[in-house]
């Protein structure tokens, strides 16, 4: 993996949240000179923002069924209407 890997912006949540699990751990092992280290950590946080964009983005998708009468589904509603 290079520091300037892959865009970011066009990743999936599980291609940024494995970057991130190897930028993490390159940095815990401590075998990265300094300046790569700072690189990664930079990639790294920025990966961290791109995992969190995608999961506020799905958690507004999410909506709760409704139920009706006798416990029938009746619809849904979206997350903002709970």
């Amino acid at each position: 993996m290079s520091d300037s890997g892959p865009d970011i912006a066009g990743m999936s949540f599980e291609q940024a949240m494995a970057e991130l699990e190897q930028v993490v751990g390159q940095l815990e092992r401590g075998e990265v000179p300094l300046d790569r280290s700072i690189a990664l950590y930079e990639r790294g946080a920025a990966l961290r923002e791109r995992c969190a964009q995608l999961l506020k983005e799905a958690e507004e998708r999410v909506e709760k069924i409704t139920l009706g009468e006798g416990g029938q589904p009746r619809g849904t509603v979206p997350v903002e209407g709970l």
